[in-house]
């Protein structure tokens, strides 16, 4: 797996993202990216596109690719305010995110942080258009679920 397919969805995503997010972070790594907006500290809640194994997700060996919104607060409580917040919210994200995205526990972590995201099986990391199809495909979180954490209290 090549460090340079993480760099190229960040390029991406920022070439489809609008100007007027402000603060936008993005750190990407060998099996995955994080972006996240707010001050450069504050990526607890955040969006990633990573390697999973896939062994988190259906019990089988292999590999596979989480796209999606994760809050990974120190305080439970407060990661399950933000997915009870989303859930809430269904109706206004499921359109755009589709049938495959799934609230619940984070796969690997699931006693304290939470996840929206959905999960590629077995993906083909030599895959041309990953890179575009990732960075769409977190673009689609952004947009939808960033301006419902807007309106959060807390």
């Amino acid at each position: 797996m090549d460090v340079s397919l993480f760099d190229a969805v960040g390029d991406n995503l920022r070439s489809l993202l609008p100007a007027d997010l402000s603060e936008c972070h993005m750190r990407s790594h060998r099996r995955g990216i994080k972006v996240w907006f707010g001050p450069e500290s504050g990526n607890k809640d955040h969006y990633e596109s990573q390697v999973i194994a896939r062994r988190h997700v259906d019990e089988v060996e292999g590999l596979a690719l989480e796209t999606g919104f994760h809050a990974e607060q120190p305080a439970q409580d407060r990661n399950e305010a933000t997915l009870a917040l989303l859930m809430a919210a269904e109706s206004v994200w499921r359109d755009t995110l589709g049938p495959e995205a799934s609230g619940g526990p984070f796969y690997g972590r699931p006693q304290d942080w939470r996840r929206l995201s959905d999960v590629w099986i077995e993906p083909d990391l030599e895959d041309p258009e990953l890179a575009f199809e990732l960075a769409s495909r977190l673009a689609d979180y952004i947009m939808v679920v960033e301006p419902l954490l807007a309106n959060r209290t807390d």
